[in-house]
């Protein structure tokens, strides 16, 4: 428990305002199951994933996303890159940064996102390797208004 603490603790000295939430196998209970923050005009929902049933399921996870009440829902737990424009909002995986198998496939391509904010506008950068060369994709996302999407 003290190394994910320490690891906390070093995330902290890169970015102060830090959003984490508990993973399957955590142990430590300081950290939720689920968290929303907004961030400009869009609400966000964070979940690692392996609440959702069957892992990485649209339809589970739109449920969650109206659940939660946000424009993007973050989640993960499958470590394969996804993304979905789904109804008003987006539902994204960023995958795997290293790579690393999933008890779903072996086949994991390393990925990341970043995410860019501004009023009513998101643009999420999608990187992925694959066979040895970077695709970067990108995923726009307009608010006509400044409520929810749902």
């Amino acid at each position: 428990m003290r190394g994910i603490l320490c690891l906390h603790d070093y995330l902290k000295t890169l970015q102060r305002d830090l959003h984490i939430t508990r993973g399957e196998y955590d142990e430590e209970t300081q950290y939720p199951e689920t968290k929303t923050l907004t961030i400009g005009q869009f609400k966000l929902g964070l979940c690692h994933g392996h609440q959702v049933i069957p892992w990485g399921d649209l339809d589970f996870l739109a449920m969650l996303q109206k659940q939660l009440d946000v424009d993007i829902l973050g989640t993960g737990h499958t470590r394969q890159f996804t993304a979905y424009k789904h109804e008003k909002g987006v539902v994204i995986n960023p995958g795997s940064a290293t790579g690393a198998y999933s008890s779903i496939t072996y086949d994991v391509n390393p990925s990341f996102m970043l995410i860019y904010i501004d009023g009513l506008h998101v643009v999420v950068y999608v990187y992925e390797l694959i066979a040895g060369q970077v695709k970067v994709d990108k995923i726009d996302l307009k608010k006509t208004t400044t409520t929810t999407a749902h």
